[in-house]
């Protein structure tokens, strides 16, 4: 005879397998330090190819004035603004990804605990199935 409250949750199951699930093992094989360290790495590094794209397409948009002007400029407190300019954008984005990646990661916990939680669901009702 089949259970219809086993095979809702079985199917709740391998939907969660299906979409959600596949990630958030990826996830948890990380301890919590490693994860939101590693994540936060990777989005410093695309910061700082992003800050460069956007100053190289800056000083090309009007080059022939930069040109013109860098004997004019005082070339120290412009190379310090450009490094000031991009601890700023760097460490803006970092929190601002430490923030999502630690959210993502509290996420993917509960929701596997949930899972482990219906497999010991499962696990019951086979049992007290097997017992009639």
């Amino acid at each position: 005879m089949l259970n219809e409250e086993r095979i809702r949750l079985m199917t709740k199951m391998a939907c969660y397998e299906a979409v959600e699930g596949r990630k958030n093992v990826a996830i948890s094989n990380y301890f919590r330090g490693d994860y939101i360290g590693l994540q936060v790495i990777k989005s410093i590094i695309g910061a700082t190819i992003a800050y460069v794209i956007i100053f190289a397409m800056f000083i090309f948009y009007d080059f022939e004035v930069f040109m013109a002007d860098i004997y004019k400029m005082d070339l120290f407190g412009f190379a310090k603004s450009v490094i000031i300019y991009y601890l700023i954008f760097t460490a803006a984005y970092a929190l601002i990804s430490y923030g999502v990646y630690t959210y993502r990661y509290t996420k993917a916990k509960k929701s596997l605990k949930t899972y482990y939680n219906n497999l010991k669901k499962l696990e019951y009702m086979y049992e007290r199935e097997t017992k009639k």
